[in-house]
């Protein structure tokens, strides 16, 4: 098949044979990892880029080989020289593979990313970022869970790991940094986002959380929430506080209650615990009261709106905070609980810290994690408070 390979050397024809070939992997892998990018959004993998360049190479051979057969009516595949030839350009389509699938795969994604891409997976070239005026922001690998937040789903981290944003330039690196919170809210149904970013760009940091659903955390402590069957009135809606009715000839009231969500005749109200087991899954009759919503509801209802959240952070005996203003912390400080005395609700900002004096700070993730780490205590909050 090839006459001028040896046993022990390859000819000039031969050796511009394989380098004709090994170029012929490389482009078939570049091309396939190419496709893949544009199809798919994501990496080809290193195996099927393998394949795809050994394949091209097993073509080229076999094709060659059939016309032989068939033109010449040579046969040669059994040859030393010539399996020695095919054996060289199988191992140098193998090593190549993933050279051809790296250039493809980031050839695309420079493509992509000049093309107006709001995110790609895989890094953009310096050329792409002079020449398109774009500044491409790759999120780390290890992306973390926020403490004070429920967590977010494996897969959508795995979908955020690695993943390079495009953002136009001449943007602060505070600028920079809220478009990357934002899009990764808008993007990836993120409700929180604690990330730290140098001034070059470059993400150091970077921990996601979801946003509390439900009614449990806006339940305060030693109260629940039950389902009733009941006729609510026409004027009732979720906040209104509601007398509970027995129903029959005499009527008697059991539990004053807060409404919070009717489904026809099912009523969900938020009540004492005590008086919650007394009338879970029982008919009644409700009676709105007048009234207007209770500060801690107004409270919570912002707080699960909002981009900050309460915490409580423990102040550690001789830590960095332990002696220090209050008004030297830059964050809200709703409240202290002493180490021992009753909560001090709104404290002054001229106000001493001390050892084991318990924070309540509404602020941001990034704010929360920066003062646990000078307060030198635990992100927990004190079994007694009952929770926030």
């Amino acid at each position: 098949m090839i006459a001028q390979t040896t046993l022990f050397g390859v000819s000039a024809v031969a050796a511009v044979r394989l380098f004709g070939l090994t170029v012929l992997a490389g482009g078939t892998a570049g091309l396939v990892a190419l496709g893949y990018r544009w199809y798919f959004r994501d990496r080809i993998s290193t195996g099927l880029a393998v394949l795809a360049a050994v394949s091209s190479v097993a073509l080229y051979l076999n094709t060659k080989s059939a016309l032989t057969q068939v033109l010449a009516g040579q046969s040669e595949l059994f040859e030393m020289n010539v399996v020695l030839f095919n054996s060289v350009a199988f191992a140098l389509a193998t090593a190549v593979g993933p050279v051809g699938q790296r250039t493809g795969d980031r050839v695309a994604t420079s493509v992509f990313a000049a093309a107006g891409a709001r995110e790609v997976t895989g890094e953009v070239s310096q050329l792409v970022q002079a020449v398109g005026r774009v500044v491409a922001v790759t999120l780390p690998e290890d992306v973390a869970d926020i403490d004070e937040y429920e967590r977010v789903e494996a897969s959508v981290k795995d979908d955020i790991a690695g993943k390079t944003l495009i953002f136009p330039r001449r943007l602060t690196v505070e600028d920079l940094r809220e478009r990357v919170v934002n899009r990764l809210k808008d993007d990836h149904d993120v409700g929180y986002v604690d990330v730290e970013m140098e001034p070059d760009g470059t993400v150091t940091y970077l921990a996601v959380g979801r946003r509390l659903a439900g009614i449990g955390p806006t339940l305060g402590p030693g109260t629940a929430a039950v389902a009733v069957v009941a006729d609510p009135p026409n004027s009732a809606s979720a906040g209104d506080v509601v007398q509970v009715w027995t129903t029959g000839e005499n009527p008697e009231r059991v539990a004053t209650a807060e409404l919070r969500a009717t489904a026809g005749d099912t009523v969900t109200l938020a009540l004492d615990e005590t008086d919650a087991e007394r009338v879970a899954g029982g008919r009644y009759r409700l009676l709105t009261l007048p009234s207007t919503p209770t500060a801690d509801r107004e409270f919570a209802t912002l707080l699960r709106a909002a981009d900050e959240t309460m915490t409580a952070i423990r102040i550690a005996p001789d830590g960095p905070l332990d002696g220090t203003r209050l008004g030297d912390i830059d964050a809200t400080v709703v409240a202290v609980r002493p180490g021992e005395g009753p909560v001090e609700p709104i404290p002054s900002r001229n106000r001493r810290l001390a050892g084991n004096d318990w924070l309540y700070v509404v602020a941001r993730p990034e704010t929360l994690r920066r003062i646990e780490a000078e307060a030198g205590g635990e992100p927990v909050a004190p079994t007694e408070s009952g929770g926030s």
